[in-house]
């Protein structure tokens, strides 16, 4: 990963009350790496991630700035953390029923769990989302199973409907985890 210039890092930073989302820096890879391969936080995704794993996802994460709109970006709390984890938009990568779609993503570091970091960070991305973006819509969706990943979703406002429901095609067809839910937020102007 390159380091961004400090008018591009200026341009694509989100704050909230006590956050910011900011580029990527090449210091956030060791965090990351270790975030990806915590066994707690990766419990809901096939396997946690080797170096090189996180590496290349690092890499393709950073890489989405080139698209216009869509980021992802690290989510920093000055004075507290340095680096909480990852939030960012993305079109979701396969066909569904419900694609073409924009998906918003979360991953946190679990010393950072339980701080309302998730939440307030999502807002941030949502109202870049639906101002800067121009998005009617944006999506999230995690394994049925990922109880903690849903409720954010609903503390979020997002929607669920049953009929919604699917089998992520980027799983094996007997992996535990293939079942998903997805949930939707759809823009103020829309409401």
């Amino acid at each position: 990963m390159q380091e961004a210039d400090a008018g591009r890092r200026l341009r694509h930073d989100l704050r909230s009350d006590r956050l910011i989302l900011r580029t990527w820096r090449d210091s956030d890879f060791e965090p990351f790496a270790r975030m990806n391969r915590d066994p707690e936080v990766m419990q809901f995704y096939p396997s946690a991630m080797t170096e090189e794993q996180s590496r290349t996802r690092a890499d393709k994460l950073a890489g989405y700035y080139e698209t216009p709109g869509y980021r992802h970006w690290i989510i920093e709390a000055p004075g507290a953390a340095p680096f909480v984890g990852v939030i960012g938009l993305k079109p979701v990568p396969f066909d569904a029923h419900f694609t073409p779609a924009i998906e918003i993503g979360w991953r946190l570091a679990k010393d950072q769990w339980r701080k309302g970091y998730a939440s307030e960070a999502a807002r941030a991305v949502f109202q870049h989302g639906f101002t800067t973006c121009g998005l009617e819509e944006i999506v999230a969706f995690t394994a049925v199973i990922n109880e903690r990943s849903r409720a954010l979703m609903d503390r979020l406002g997002m929607t669920r409907s049953p009929a919604d429901d699917f089998e992520n095609p980027e799983m094996d067809p007997a992996h535990p985890l293939r079942p998903h839910v997805l949930h939707r937020i759809v823009s103020p102007s829309r409401r």
